[in-house]
């Protein structure tokens, strides 16, 4: 292994991470966390200045990630091609990246419709309605983007096993069991 490759194999997993960390941390702790203010004009700030900072960094992280992944296949692709246990991986990775794209982009979207509905929402009966109705959507959109990129992390973990022989402490109490 190179140290191209070490690199570009930390570039893909911490970007993941990244990724992972601040879609978790939003449905965890920001979005919650605008329920404090006594507004929806008020709330609205609070998530759209929260997302505001984080967007160029989760849009780096995103871009990052997708050009590391394309490295990381080019570099394997005869693996990919040739291990069927490899390749079914590779597979559904690239599923899951496909859907967390779209997830993220959704939660964008929507989130920025949200935003804007709740800014109205004191003053106007539909905006009211139209920011429960996309509250409601963002309930499970939300979680969307981590739970998709969190299966890639467990995805990039599988692979890397793959990679590897058995040599591992975790590898010895498993040869024992098969010896009896």
């Amino acid at each position: 292994m190179t140290a191209y490759s070490t690199a570009v194999r930390a570039i893909h997993l911490v970007t993941n991470a990244a990724w992972f960390g601040g879609s978790l941390m939003g449905a965890v702790g920001l979005n919650p966390a605008t329920l404090e203010g006594d507004t929806s004009q008020e709330r609205s700030r609070i998530a759209d200045t929260g997302w505001t900072r984080w967007g160029p960094v989760q849009g780096a992280a995103v871009g990052l990630h997708l050009l590391s992944g394309l490295a990381i296949l080019a570099d394997n692709r005869r693996r990919t091609l040739s291990h069927p246990p490899t390749t079914s991986a590779v597979v559904l990775k690239t599923t899951l990246t496909g859907a967390a794209l779209a997830a993220s982009g959704a939660a964008y979207v929507y989130g920025a419709k949200l935003g804007e509905a709740r800014e109205d929402a004191d003053t106007s009966a539909s905006a009211r309605t139209q920011a429960r109705q996309l509250d409601q959507r963002m309930r499970w959109l939300q979680w969307a983007t981590p739970v998709t990129t969190g299966g890639m992390l467990v995805l990039d973990a599988y692979l890397g096993e793959q990679q590897r022989g058995v040599a591992g402490l975790l590898d010895r109490p498993a040869s024992l069991l098969r010896r009896r």
